[in-house]
């Protein structure tokens, strides 16, 4: 009987080891959704500068009571316009949306909302995107729902669209409006 050599036996084990990781790694609830390490944990600071005259704010909002969304968006994004009408839909249900200029030009931002309307409560800019990075946006827009502690619910990775709206968010919101 022929001796078998350890390394005939290592890439069997190492593509059967990848292939348990992948199936695990897809086995989450929705697979196409990128996940979120911010949910349920206090949401990072939110210091932005203003976006020419228009109300600013900063993370002490945040923790004020109530429920509010935080979108990252920018006017150099198409999906930021799709999602629009849906945002202004929100405010005009009186949610909070904080909005931040995302990577932008404040001359290019001020006039996406002087376009399309602005929904935001305040606005302000991360022009070099370092609040993104805390906050963990892979690209704009991202929209992040957070309760009145300021803790982070959930985060919508890509438009807010009327399905999103009603598959997502829309629950998470009654559920804290219950509470």
């Amino acid at each position: 009987m022929a001796k078998v050599s350890p390394l005939m036996i290592l890439p069997p084990v190492i593509f059967g080891g990848l292939a348990a990781l992948f199936y695990f790694g897809m086995g989450r609830e929705n697979p196409n959704e990128l996940p979120t390490a911010l949910a349920g944990k206090p949401a990072p600071a939110l210091e932005v500068e203003a976006l020419g005259n228009l109300p600013s704010f900063d993370s002490s909002m945040l923790a004020d009571g109530e429920v509010k969304l935080v979108n990252f968006w920018a006017s150099w994004c198409a999906p930021c316009r799709v999602e629009h009408p849906t945002l202004m839909q929100l405010e005009a249900e009186g949610i909070p949306i904080y909005g931040v200029n995302y990577k932008d030009q404040p001359a290019n931002g001020l006039g996406f909302l002087a376009e399309l309307g602005d929904p935001y409560t305040a606005v302000g800019q991360d022009p070099k995107g370092r609040v993104g990075i805390n906050w963990g946006v892979y690209g704009v827009p991202e929209t992040y729902l957070v309760d009145g502690e300021g803790r982070i619910i959930t985060r919508v990775a890509g438009p807010v669209t009327q399905r999103e709206l009603a598959s997502r968010l829309r629950p998470k919101l009654d559920e804290l409006a219950a509470e």
